[in-house]
């Protein structure tokens, strides 16, 4: 009995000692995507502070808070535009993001446009109101595919398909903080962060302007929010990987210890037998 306990133990060792390779490689490879994608993530901020300025620019504009594209839409759906992973083993990197867009969608009549393979399942197997399948998967899409993607949206904005436009990610903050994050695309509301109190002269039509700009700044916008959030998921799968690898360790340790008792338990039993016997002759 002892002996068959002594295999089970070791058995479990060989199992855990074959999991902690998985996430070491797993840990490697993610250390690894996390420097390039950190690298893209930090490329893109200054470049999307630069859209955030020359739209915040023109919004003092009377003209332009006049626009569709600032008081609001002809009515429609609340659509939230849905950033998460490819894959899992990322903590709660992809939770976090679902929890807080059913936060912010309590009460709404809301469709989701997913963008990662997680958001797509994720919505799906809920049977929610999607508007589009095609981007699932965020380590593929292009500075071409965001640009879709706003048209996409400017163009159901202003047929009155939704609106409100609300883009949800993770912000990558550190390599173990990363914070997930809501930004409210359409209808444009800057309050508190206009950067001029003068009234800008604009010299074509404001809605022939903001026609041209807003797809470009929406497009821009979503591609610094998937730098962001490729930054994020490397990162929290990283430290997940991480945990695990210390959490195996640990139990490498514990069943190693069990292991060395029942072993000493047995030696102790033949020992006695032995001596037994000998007594007994």
């Amino acid at each position: 009995m002892a002996g068959a306990g002594m295999n089970d133990i070791k058995s479990r060792i060989k199992s855990v000692n074959g999991t902690m390779q998985i996430t070491k490689a797993m840990e490697l490879v993610a250390t690894s995507k996390l420097r390039r994608a950190k690298l893209g993530a930090e490329r893109s901020r200054p470049f999307r502070t630069v859209l955030d300025e020359v739209v915040s620019s023109i919004l003092p504009s009377a003209e332009i808070g006049q626009s569709i594209w600032a008081s609001g839409g002809n009515g429609g759906k609340h659509l939230f535009i849905v950033i998460a992973g490819d894959r899992g083993l990322a903590g709660g990197y992809n939770a976090n993001v679902f929890r807080l867009t059913a936060e912010l969608s309590r009460g709404e009549e809301a469709i989701y446009l997913p963008v990662g393979k997680k958001a797509l399942e994720y919505y799906r197997h809920r049977g929610a109101s999607l508007l589009s399948e095609e981007y699932s998967e965020v380590s593929d899409l292009s500075v071409g595919d965001t640009f879709a993607i706003a048209d996409a949206v400017c163009r159901g904005y202003l047929d009155g398909v939704f609106g409100k436009v609300t883009l949800i990610y993770t912000e990558f903050v550190s390599m173990l903080t990363q914070t997930p994050k809501s930004t409210v695309l359409l209808p444009m509301d800057y309050k508190g962060e206009v950067s001029s109190p003068i009234d800008p002269i604009l010299e074509s039509d404001p809605e022939e302007l903001l026609a041209e700009i807003m797809p470009k700044y929406i497009g821009g916008v979503i591609h610094s929010a998937i730098c962001e959030a490729l930054a994020s998921e490397s990162g929290a799968r990283r430290t997940a990987m991480n945990a695990a690898n210390k959490n195996a360790e640990e139990m490498i340790g514990a069943l190693m210890l069990k292991y060395n008792r029942a072993r000493q338990a047995i030696i102790t039993q033949e020992i006695t037998e032995i001596v037994s016997g000998a007594e007994a002759l």
